[in-house]
């Protein structure tokens, strides 16, 4: 049965979109695990118009997965193998759909960056969903700007 939602690319116009979408489920399903540090500098991040800019230059990939062409979950990459963002919407959780778009973000590192591994830092509340996709840890939970995280890799 094909899935009720397509992955794509996004496009420029959809930036703000898929930044909303990423801030929005952050603050229900991580910020209760981070300081107030943590959630400043996560709002930073999505509002860096730094960011943007290297988006629309190419040099950051963001996909968003579809739903009768509503964003319902977004996947990026950065520094040739790292994934920056991945976030589904409430609604949406519990479908395939973060596993499609880290599938989508794989097959897109391979065959057109030569990337053969992938890097992450997990949040709390993502590190067993990523150890069931594959990925290892490469220490110990660490906190960085009152962001908790786990290094994680996966061999593509």
């Amino acid at each position: 049965m094909e899935p009720a939602y397509t992955i794509r690319a996004i496009y420029s116009n959809e930036w703000g979109e898929a930044m909303q979408l990423a801030w929005d489920t952050f603050m229900i399903y991580e910020s209760p695990d981070y300081s107030l540090e943590g959630v400043q500098h996560f709002h930073a991040f999505v509002k860096d118009e730094t960011l943007k800019k290297m988006f629309l230059k190419g040099e950051y990939q963001v996909w968003g997965a579809f739903e009768n062409h509503i964003m319902v979950g977004i996947v990026s990459i950065r520094n040739h193998g790292h994934i920056s963002l991945l976030f589904v919407d409430t609604d949406h959780q519990h479908r395939g759909i973060a596993t499609a778009l880290l599938q989508n973000l794989f097959s897109y590192a391979k065959n057109e960056m030569n990337v053969h591994e992938i890097t992450v830092n997990a949040a709390p509340y993502a590190v067993d969903f990523y150890h069931r996709i594959g990925f290892i840890d490469l220490s110990r939970e660490k906190t960085t700007d009152g962001i908790r995280y786990t290094p994680m890799i996966i061999h593509i």
